[in-house]
């Protein structure tokens, strides 16, 4: 399977029309079509469903599972080519770093700019998911390094530990029942319209802090981005269960953070994979992260 029959499909998928594929890729309408056909026989399986004429092309099942993969291979590929052009210069490059949302992400930034100050010609590239994003991005190697928040398994990967941890809390309005209180403890999440996130390490999480069952919560809406999540409770769906630092809770903001009682503490590591092979930039941010932690 060719790297070029890869962008071919791609294009296709971006174009959703073979004929603007074609033209993008200064190629004809029915050589592009023999090339897809063959990739369809060479995996066993449809890719796209074609339209007549004024239709758009549109993916199978196979063909979005497909895609992924494609998208996957051809960034690997320009990722490759692009660190063995720099190995020789000066140190440069591109550094791919994913992670969870949370405050803690500070010393992420303040090695960047010490990094970035003595090597200027390092680019960086950060992706927001969740543990599970994050991880699979990593094993196949279209990170470099990874930010898990909470309790994961490390046996495959080489990691830090972040000097801080994490605090869990409901954010809710100024106004809200909830608000006059210190702490929030279990009964106070009964009966309440919750919030949670999706990832799924928060239901281990709280069910340590002591919610057995999450089920037995009012869980309304579940959430990927906190700031989206603020922006319900700020509109009064409910309450958020989230990390503290996170949401603008000044004097200024209508909304307010309370811990949970007991304290829940999360820790947050910096994860790449065992026996990595870094490009100089990533071997640099490396050792000036270190450098960072150890200050603290």
């Amino acid at each position: 399977m060719e790297l070029r029959i890869l962008k071919y499909f791609l294009a296709i998928t971006r174009e959703r029309s073979i004929i603007k594929a074609a033209e993008t890729l200064y190629i004809t309408q029915p050589t592009l079509s023999r090339q897809i056909i063959e990739l369809e026989n060479q995996l066993g399986t449809k890719l796209l469903v074609r339209g007549n004429k004024n239709r758009k092309i549109t993916l199978t099942e196979d063909g979005i599972r497909f895609r992924k993969r494609a998208e996957e291979i051809v960034e690997l590929a320009e990722r490759t080519e692009i660190e063995f052009k720099n190995q020789n210069e000066e140190i440069s490059g591109d550094i791919y770093i994913g992670g969870g949302e949370t405050d803690s992400v500070r010393f992420i930034a303040k090695t960047m700019i010490k990094l970035q100050n003595k090597y200027p010609n390092i680019r960086f590239h950060l992706y927001s998911g969740n543990a599970d994003d994050i991880t699979e991005k990593l094993d196949n190697g279209l990170l470099d390094f990874g930010i898990l928040v909470g309790p994961g398994n490390l046996e495959s990967y080489n990691y830090l530990k972040f000097p801080t941890t994490d605090i869990w809390g409901l954010l809710m309005k100024k106004t809200s029942q909830l608000a006059s209180k210190e702490y929030i403890k279990i009964t106070d999440l009964e009966n309440i319209p919750l919030l949670i996130s999706r990832q799924s390490l928060v239901e281990n999480q709280i069910a340590g802090w002591g919610v057995k069952d999450l089920s037995k919560l009012n869980i309304i809406a579940t959430y990927n981005l906190v700031f989206n999540a603020s922006l319900m409770v700020d509109e009064g769906l409910g309450y958020a269960l989230c990390l503290d630092k996170l949401v603008n809770t000044s004097c200024e903001s209508t909304l307010c953070f309370k811990p949970l009682s007991p304290l829940l503490e999360v820790n947050l590591d910096i994860i790449w994979k065992k026996n990595q092979v870094f490009s100089k930039a990533a071997k640099k941010f490396l050792e000036f992260l270190q450098i960072e932690f150890n200050q603290i």
